[in-house]
């Protein structure tokens, strides 16, 4: 279940993503497959090329992409989240969301 998000950040995050740029949605998120994880980031991109490379850079196994049309997206939760946040320029979104 997701919340924590307005609509307009998740239509400007579909539109980044449709684009082909990596985009970052942040929302709060629980899963009983999680435990003790309350937040997920959505980094999207409509080129899974790029989608890949990007994970490969920070060292994610691109293997766990999503591949949903028209918004594929990989997960970041848990300790790795807020310091890719961080590194991509995403402070906004980590402070938000109590990740730092």
């Amino acid at each position: 279940m997701a919340f924590g998000i307005r609509r307009d950040e998740l239509t400007a995050w579909k539109e980044a993503v449709s684009r082909g740029e990596i985009a970052f949605l942040t929302h709060y998120w629980l899963d009983p497959r999680f435990p003790g994880c309350k937040t997920v980031t959505k980094v999207g991109c409509a080129d899974l090329s790029r989608l890949s490379a990007w994970c490969v850079s920070h060292g994610l196994p691109p293997r766990y992409i999503h591949n949903r049309s028209p918004f594929p997206h990989f997960d970041l939760l848990g300790p790795r989240q807020a310091e890719i946040l961080l590194a991509e320029g995403q402070e906004e979104q980590a402070r938000r969301f109590g990740l730092v």
